[in-house]
C-alpha cells in the first residue's frame, strides 16, 4: 500500500483522520499487578490475554475496510476511503514483550509501545533487552515521559522539557535509533505539552482525547485515542474498527464530563478518585 510517511513538511496533514486504540498491559492469569503500574486504578486499564486475542479477531473481521498500520503512515491521497487504525500500548509494562508483541504478530500487525523510561527494568516493566527486541521486530517504541507525571499539563515548562528530552535520549541510546513518537501520560494534554514535545523533536504525539482528527502543534502531529479497558468487549472493538459512531460519541461525552470535573476539582478530584480505588496514588495513563 502506498503511504504518506511523516517526514519533511507536514503542512496540511491536520485534515487527515485516524482511529487509534489505546491499550495498556495484557495480562496472563489474574495477577493484575504482574505488568505495569500496581493498584486497582491501573488494573482497570489492563486486559486479559484471552480478551485481547478476541479483540484482535474482531479487528481482523473488518481489517479489509480499515487499514491497521505500524509507524506513522497514512493512506496516500486517492487511496480510497480507508481510515488507518493504529494500536498503542502505554506505560511499558513487562507484558509488552514478548506477550503483546507475539499476539499482534499472529495477525501480521505491529503496535506503538510508549515507555515511561524511569521504569525500564524495574519490577513489572520491560527491560532494555525487551525494548531492543520490540524495535528489531518492527514495533514502534516511543516515549511516555520519564517519570509518568499524574498531570502532565500541570508540569512546569522546565519539567516538561526534561520529561520529553531525557526519555527521548534514553530510548535513542538503547535502540540506536531516533525517537519521534510519544504519548502523554494521564492523557493530560495542553498546547504547552504539545509545544514542548515538538521542540524535543517528536513528530507524532498521542493524547487520550477521544477524537479521530489529526491536528498539528508546530511541526508535530497530535492524535487522539479511544481507550480500551478491562471490561471492553470484542463486540465494542468491532464497532470501533468498522467505523460505528456511537462508541466514539459515548466515549467523547464521558471524557469531557471527566475533563470538566478535573478542571473544577483539581487535586480534590484526584484525591477522591484515589480514595475510590483505594490507591495511594494513581499512576494509570488512561483518561483519569
Amino acid at each position: 500500500m502506498a503511504a504518506l510517511e511523516v517526514s519533511g513538511s507536514i503542512e496540511g496533514i491536520g485534515l487527515m483522520r485516524a482511529l487509534t486504540l489505546e491499550y495498556h498491559d495484557v495480562i496472563e492469569g489474574d495477577d493484575w499487578n504482574a505488568s505495569g503500574f500496581p493498584g486497582r486504578a491501573a488494573a482497570s486499564y489492563k486486559i486479559s490475554a484471552d480478551d485481547f486475542s478476541a479483540h484482535l479477531r474482531a479487528m481482523r473481521q473488518v481489517s479489509e475496510d480499515r487499514r491497521l498500520l505500524a509507524g506513522t503512515s497514512f493512506p496516500a491521497p486517492g487511496d480510497g476511503d480507508a481510515v488507518p487504525v493504529l494500536l498503542t500500548f502505554d506505560d511499558g509494562g513487562a507484558s509488552a514483550c514478548p506477550r503483546t508483541a507475539d499476539l499482534l504478530e499472529t495477525q501480521g500487525w505491529r503496535g506503538h509501545f510508549f515507555i515511561a523510561t524511569d521504569r525500564i527494568g524495574t519490577p513489572g516493566f520491560v527491560d532494555a533487552a525487551g525494548l531492543r527486541d520490540l524495535h528489531r521486530r518492527g514495533h514502534v517504541v516511543g516515549s511516555h515521559s520519564c517519570s509518568h507525571p499524574l498531570r502532565m499539563s500541570g508540569c512546569s515548562t522546565e519539567q516538561l522539557d526534561r520529561e520529553w528530552l531525557e526519555s527521548r535520549d534514553r530510548l535513542a541510546n538503547l535502540l540506536g535509533s531516533a525517537i519521534v513518537t510519544a504519548s502523554v501520560p494521564g492523557g493530560g494534554y495542553s498546547r504547552r505539552v504539545g509545544e514542548s514535545a515538538a521542540a524535543a523533536g517528536y513528530r507524532c504525539l498521542f493524547t487520550s482525547e477521544p477524537v479521530m482528527r489529526v491536528a498539528t502543534t508546530d511541526d508535530c502531529l497530535v492524535m487522539g485515542r479511544f481507550t480500551l479497558r478491562r471490561d471492553s468487549t470484542a463486540a465494542l472493538v468491532h464497532e470501533f474498527v468498522r467505523g460505528a459512531s456511537w462508541p466514539r460519541h459515548r466515549q467523547w461525552v464521558t471524557w469531557n464530563v471527566r475533563k470538566a470535573l478535573k478542571a473544577g476539582g483539581g487535586s480534590a478530584y484526584l484525591a477522591a478518585r484515589n480514595r475510590l480505588f483505594g490507591d495511594r496514588h494513581d499512576p494509570d495513563s488512561g483518561p483519569a
